[in-house]
């Protein structure tokens, strides 16, 4: 199957496929939803190591054998009646998922959009990784998720899925490289051209979509003549200006950090699927909501700046479904908040 097709990033029905022939496997039956137009979405297992610091395991060495020749776990939390995990802290959970990829397939994690927009730090590990969220061609093994929340602590249980995952046959071409120019006009996004979270924010239920009051996390932002400036440390939703639609035979992923655009993390979640966007009667697209962390002193964004960037990639072959078809709460979205809280009022 996998000889046979071309050199790119592998659709919904060849995921599916994988699945089938015990490529991609789990304990526990695979949900349907899991299957998106070019990524597959991972789920959290029974239990967290609160670890000490964050580590890669080297080369012909496996995650659990650091963990056990190490002084690294201060304690593992069991997750199965829901977990607490706090600010500021390192934890590290094994992924319900594991791999047995054939030699011409590799792959590669990124954070959810509802993960990034909480301001949730996660990196797929593998065992004898040398690098963070890259899965080398042919791995065979399981799959851990580091995850570390900056601003929000969130109770999280077995099945909540922070990240995802996108296959890849051979050495994909890089299509286009296209950057993202901020909004900060009141006269396209109304009164609110951003949002800044709050310190002390009360605990967020990962299970409870739809449900937080968004004022309790999130203070609204004015821009003055166009400008805003960024604290360092300080956690910020904005959005790009509208018009991003991406082909139906082609995916995209957003960088998580363009060094030459500023002092600044412009994104934590950078897959976009084929067809976001392209939402019927919207011929302007969509925006792209970036997730901005200042970083070691103030930093002044200007409207239509640039802030991020987009690489394009090809498919390996036209998926079953394209973005937003099955639902989604970020198709064709404006300025948004991650899907669990409720509209702003």
């Amino acid at each position: 199957m996998i000889d046979s097709i071309s050199d790119g990033v592998l659709p919904d029905n060849l995921l599916h496929a994988l699945a089938k022939q015990g490529a991609i496997s789990a304990p526990t039956t695979f949900c349907d939803t899991q299957f998106q137009p070019a990524s597959l979405d991972l789920r959290l297992g029974d239990y967290a190591y609160r670890i000490r610091a964050s580590f890669l395991p080297g080369a012909g060495r496996s995650v659990a054998q650091r963990l056990d020749e190490s002084d690294l776990v201060l304690h593992k939390l069991n997750l199965r009646d829901g977990g607490v995990l706090e600010t500021g802290c390192v934890y590290l959970v094994p992924l319900q998922e594991s791999l047995a990829l054939p030699e011409l397939v590799n792959a590669l994690a990124n954070p959810k959009s509802s993960t990034g927009r909480i301001d949730v730090f996660v990196r797929v590990i593998t065992d004898g990784a040398t690098s963070f969220d890259r899965v080398r061609a042919g791995y065979h093994g399981p799959l851990w998720v580091e995850i570390c929340p900056r601003t929000f602590s969130i109770l999280v249980r077995p099945g909540d899925r922070l990240t995802q995952l996108r296959l890849k046959k051979g050495i994909t071409p890089t299509l286009e490289r296209h950057d993202l120019n901020l909004d900060l006009s009141h006269a396209s996004l109304g009164p609110i051209i951003g949002y800044r979270a709050r310190r002390h924010a009360p605990l967020l239920d990962l299970a409870k979509i739809g449900k937080h009051a968004p004022r309790d996390w999130f203070e609204p932002l004015t821009a003055h003549h166009g400008t805003l400036v960024l604290d360092p440390g300080e956690f910020y939703i904005l959005a790009s200006q509208p018009g991003l639609s991406i082909p139906e035979d082609i995916a995209a992923e957003m960088v998580a950090t363009a060094e030459d655009l500023g002092e600044f993390r412009a994104h934590y979640a950078g897959f976009f699927d084929p067809g976001f966007g392209a939402k019927r009667g919207n011929d302007r697209g969509a925006r792209g909501v970036l997730e901005v962390r200042g970083r070691d002193v103030p930093f002044v964004l200007e409207h239509n700046q640039p802030v991020a960037r987009l690489i394009y990639e090809p498919l390996s072959a036209p998926p079953d479904a394209f973005y937003g078809e099955n639902g989604s709460h970020y198709q064709g979205q404006g300025l948004k908040l991650s899907k669990l809280f409720e509209a702003w009022s």
